[in-house]
C-alpha cells in the first residue's frame, strides 16, 4: 500500500459551510489524504481563515476555483467539491476536461439533464469521478449490506427509510427563527431538500438491496417558517425484485436533528439501523428471535475489521468516523484507479449511481407536481 498522503485541493468547504470541516478532519484521520491547495471561499477573509485552519501557506490559496485548477495539476492528486450544490456540474466537468480525479459532495447536479452531462464528460475523459454518500460508511450499515447479500433475512420485500430532520422549524433559545444557508432556500426542478436528503437514502436502497426503482408516488409540502419551498416529502416506490419502499424526509419534523433510520424487511428475518445508535443493528427472524449486533459480536462479518476499530467497542464511533472510512476507500479505489485506469471498490459510488438518483429524485418531482404514479427506466 502507498503510505504517502494523497494531496488533495478543496474548491468550497470554507470555515462557515455546513460540511466543510467534516471533509476536511475526516480526509486526514487515517493518514491517507492532506489538504494541499484550496478556494474555499469567494468571501476573501473566509478564504484566508479557512486555509489557515488548513494550515496551507498563501502561495497554494487561491481567489477562485478556476485559477486554482490552472496552477495546481501537476501538484494533486484530486480535487474536492464542495459549493453550493447548483455549482457542482460546472466545476465538476471543468475539473476532469483539465485532468484532474474529482471527489464531489452530493448531490452531483440539480436535474438529470445536468448528470447526464456529467456522464458523458466522466465517459469521454475517461475520468475518476466520486460522489460522497457518507452514511454508507457506517460500519454498521456495511455490516447489513454484508448480511442481506448472505441471505440472513431471506428474500427483501419491503425497505422503510426516512431522514426527518428539524432545521426549518425549529426555534433558537430566545425564540429566533433558523437562518439556513440563502442557496437552501430556492427549488429549481428538484426541490433543494431532495437533493440535500434524498439523494442519500436512494443510494442507501440501492446500496442495501441492488435493486432499481421502477415506479413511485410521492406527496410534497411547506410546513415550516420558509414559505415557497418544499420542506417535507413522503414516497412510496416499487423496485424490481418485488421489492417495495418507503421513503420520508424533510425538515420540519421536530424533535429530530438527523432522524436517519432504516427499516429492512425479508421473508426471514428483518433488521433495523438508526444513525443515533450507529453501533447496534437490530435483527428479528421469522422464530419471533430478537437479537443486538454491535461491533464486538462475535457474529459480525464486516465491521470487526481493523480499519472501523480505531478505537475497541464500546466507545462510541460516529457520523465522522463513518466519513472517514469512506476516505480511506477513496484512497484505496484512486489509487486503483491511477493504476489500471479503473477501479473496483465496492463502497465508492460513480457518475453511474449519482445518475439514476437524478432520475429518481426527477420521477418524484413530476409525481408530486402532477399528483399521479411516475415510472422510471434505470
Amino acid at each position: 500500500m502507498n503510505t504517502e498522503p494523497l494531496k488533495l485541493g478543496f474548491i468550497g468547504g470554507a470555515t462557515d459551510s455546513a460540511i466543510g470541516a467534516t471533509h476536511r478532519i475526516a480526509s486526514q484521520m487515517d493518514g491517507r489524504w492532506q489538504i494541499s491547495s484550496g478556494c474555499f471561499s469567494t468571501e476573501e477573509q473566509i478564504n484566508i481563515e479557512t486555509a489557515e485552519v488548513s494550515h496551507l501557506p498563501a502561495e497554494r490559496l487561491y481567489s477562485d476555483w478556476q485559477a486554482l485548477l490552472s496552477a495546481e495539476r501537476d501538484e494533486l492528486d484530486a480535487v474536492v467539491v464542495l459549493t453550493p450544490t447548483p455549482m457542482h456540474a460546472e466545476i465538476v466537468i471543468s475539473a476532469m476536461k483539465q485532468g484532474y480525479p474529482v471527489i464531489c459532495e452530493k448531490a452531483i447536479a440539480v436535474s438529470s439533464d445536468e448528470s447526464r452531462l456529467v456522464s458523458e464528460a466522466v465517459e469521454k475523459e475517461n475520468a475518476y469521478l466520486a460522489v460522497t454518500y457518507n452514511y454508507t460508511g457506517y460500519p454498521m450499515v456495511r455490516e447489513l449490506q454484508a448480511l442481506i447479500r448472505a441471505g440472513k433475512l431471506g428474500k427483501l420485500n419491503q425497505i422503510h427509510i426516512e431522514m426527518p430532520q428539524e432545521g426549518f422549524t425549529r426555534l433558537g433559545k430566545e425564540g429566533e427563527k433558523p437562518v439556513p444557508q440563502a442557496w437552501r432556500l430556492h427549488d429549481d426542478a428538484i426541490s433543494t431538500l431532495a437533493l440535500d436528503l434524498a439523494s442519500h437514502l436512494h443510494h442507501m436502497i440501492d446500496f442495501l438491496s441492488d435493486e432499481k426503482p421502477l415506479e413511485l408516488v410521492a406527496i410534497n409540502n411547506n410546513f415550516g417558517h420558509f414559505k415557497g419551498i418544499v420542506d417535507n416529502t413522503m414516497c412510496i416506490a416499487r423496485y424490481t425484485g418485488n421489492l417495495d419502499c418507503q421513503i420520508w424526509y424533510g425538515k420540519t419534523a421536530l424533535g429530530n436533528s438527523n432522524g436517519l433510520r432504516v427499516r429492512v424487511y425479508g421473508t426471514e428475518g428483518a433488521a433495523e439501523w438508526v444513525q443515533i445508535n450507529p453501533e447496534i443493528l437490530e435483527l428479528a427472524d421469522n422464530k419471533g428471535r430478537k437479537t443486538f449486533l454491535e461491533r464486538s459480536s462475535v457474529d459480525i462479518m464486516v465491521a470487526d475489521a481493523a480499519r472501523y476499530n480505531r478505537f475497541k467497542a464500546g466507545h462510541p464511533a460516529g457520523f465522522m468516523e463513518a466519513f472517514a472510512n469512506y476516505y480511506y476507500d477513496l484512497a484505496d479505489s484512486l489509487i486503483e484507479y491511477r493504476e489500471k485506469g479503473s477501479h473496483s471498490c465496492p463502497w465508492v459510488a460513480g457518475i453511474d449511481k449519482a445518475h439514476e438518483g437524478m432520475l429518481m429524485l426527477d420521477a418524484m418531482q413530476r409525481s408530486a407536481q402532477n399528483n399521479s404514479w411516475q415510472k422510471l427506466s434505470i
